[in-house]
C-alpha cells in the first residue's frame, strides 16, 4: 500500500458515476425485466475504459473502475452467489423516520436507479461463491484499461467487495439457522473476491458500511452496546476471510450510508472505533468531509497505526453539488495530519462513492469530475504546506 512519502496521494471511495444507458440497463434488470446481457457486458466495459481515463485526468494516484461492471456496490453478489431469491424491503433510517418532510423529498425523485433498499433479495437457500469467472473478467477488464492509459497509469490501482456484514443486514437470512451462520457462510463467499483481487495486483477495498450504518438501520431499536457486539463479530469475520492476505494490501472503508439525509441518529465515531480498529487491514476509509461528521477527525488520535498503516480522510463529500475549494481541501487534509502525526500516513479521499447504486448518484458526472480535480489541487497545497514538496 502506497504512502504520500513526497507527497499527499489522492484516492476517492470506489463508485464513479455510470453512463445514463448502462444506468437504465441495470435499473431494468434490478426491477425484473429481461435485459440483453451481452449489452450490459459491453457498456460496462466501454464505462470502465472511460471512467479510468477521466481518474487520471482528475488527478487521481490511487484509482479504481469505478464499479462499472456491477449495478451496485454490494447487491451484485446475487450473480456470483448462490442461495439468493425472492425480495423484501429494509426498514427505512432512523432518521427518515424522525422527519417526514424529508421522506416525502426523498421519495419523490423519479430516475432509473438500482435500489439498495426496496425489492432486494433474501437469502433463501446455502450461500456460495459460484465460479470466478465474473470477477476475473471484472479484473481483467480493468487491467486491459491501465494497459491502455500507459505511463499515465495510476499510482497504485484498487478494487472493492463488499464486507460479508453489509450483505448479511440487507439481505435479509430466511434460511440459516442463525445469523452468526449466515454471516460465516457469506465470509467464506467473499473471500473468494478478496483474494482474486489480490491476486490479479490490485489493491483491496472492503466497504463496510455496515460497521456505522446499521446503527440506525437493522439496530435503531437496539442498544448501542448491541451495535458494538455486531461490529466486532463482522470485523472477526472478515478478518477470518482475509486469512493469508498480507494486510498492506488491503483497506477497509466504514461509513454511516451514502444518502443525503438528517444522519442525526448516527452512532458516534468514538463509539465504534475500537472494535473497527481491530481488522487486520493496512488502512482504513473514514468519511470527515460531510457536516455530521466532518469534527471526528480527531478521533483517529486513538486509531493505532502501526507496521506502515494509513489513513484516507475523507475531504470530499459526494453528496453536494459544491465544488470544494482547493484551499478547503487543503485545510482539510493539515487538520487530519497533525492528529495522526505523520502526513506519509495520511492519503486525501472522498467520504464515500459517487454512485454506490446505480443512478443513486446524488452529483451530476461533470461535477464530480470537478470536484475530484479540485481534491488533487488542494492535496497538491497540502504538500507544500506540510514541507513535503
Amino acid at each position: 500500500m502506497l504512502h504520500s512519502e513526497h507527497r499527499i496521494l489522492t484516492t476517492h471511495t470506489g463508485s464513479l458515476p455510470r453512463p445514463p444507458a448502462l444506468t437504465e440497463l441495470y435499473a431494468r434488470r434490478a426491477a425484473g425485466t429481461t435485459v440483453d446481457e451481452a449489452a450490459i457486458d459491453s457498456a460496462g466495459r466501454a464505462a470502465t475504459r472511460d471512467v479510468v481515463h477521466k481518474q487520471i485526468a482528475a488527478g487521481i494516484d490511487i484509482g479504481n473502475n469505478g464499479e462499472q461492471m456491477r449495478e451496485a456496490f454490494f447487491l451484485y453478489v446475487r450473480h456470483r452467489m448462490s442461495g439468493f431469491g425472492g425480495s423484501w424491503n429494509r426498514r427505512p433510517m432512523a432518521d427518515a423516520m424522525r422527519y417526514p418532510g424529508f421522506r416525502a423529498w426523498s421519495d419523490a425523485a423519479n430516475r432509473p436507479s438500482v435500489s439498495n433498499r426496496d425489492g432486494i433479495p433474501k437469502a433463501v437457500g446455502p450461500v456460495h461463491y459460484l465460479e470466478r469467472s465474473a470477477v476475473e473478467d471484472e479484473c481483467a477488464e480493468f487491467r486491459a484499461a491501465l494497459s491502455e492509459a500507459g505511463k499515465q497509469s495510476f499510482a497504485e490501482p484498487f478494487m472493492t467487495a463488499p464486507s460479508p456484514g453489509i450483505i448479511a443486514t440487507a439481505l435479509q437470512n430466511e434460511y440459516y439457522d442463525t445469523f452468526d451462520a449466515y454471516l460465516a457462510a457469506l465470509g467464506e463467499a467473499v473471500r473468494v473476491e478478496y483474494l482474486t483481487i489480490v491476486e490479479n495486483g490490485f489493491l483491496l477495498q472492503i466497504d463496510a458500511p455496515d460497521l456505522a450504518l446499521e446503527r440506525h438501520v437493522a439496530f435503531q431499536d437496539r442498544p448501542t452496546s448491541e451495535f458494538v457486539e455486531f461490529v466486532e463479530k463482522v470485523v472477526a469475520t472478515i478478518n477470518h476471510a482475509l486469512r493469508g492476505i498480507p494486510k498492506e494490501n488491503v483497506r477497509l472503508h466504514a461509513c454511516w450510508g451514502n444518502y443525503e439525509g438528517p444522519h442525526d441518529c448516527d452512532v458516534d465515531l468514538a463509539a465504534i472505533l475500537p472494535a473497527i480498529s481491530r481488522a487486520n487491514v493496512g488502512g482504513w476509509v473514514l468519511p470527515f468531509a460531510n457536516p455530521r461528521h466532518a469534527h471526528e477527525y480527531r478521533c483517529v488520535a486513538n486509531l493505532p497505526l502501526d507496521d506502515g498503516q494509513v489513513v484516507v480522510a475523507g475531504v470530499i463529500d459526494p453528496l453536494t453539488h459544491f465544488v470544494e475549494h482547493p484551499e478547503v481541501v487543503a485545510d482539510r487534509i493539515e487538520r487530519v495530519a497533525q492528529v495522526v502525526g505523520d502526513p506519509t500516513r495520511v492519503v486525501a479521499g472522498t467520504d464515500c462513492g459517487f454512485d454506490t447504486s446505480a443512478g443513486r448518484g446524488r452529483v451530476a458526472a461533470d461535477v464530480v469530475w470537478a470536484k475530484l480535480a479540485s481534491m488533487a489541487e488542494g492535496a497538491k497545497i497540502a504538500s507544500r504546506r506540510l514541507r513535503m514538496a
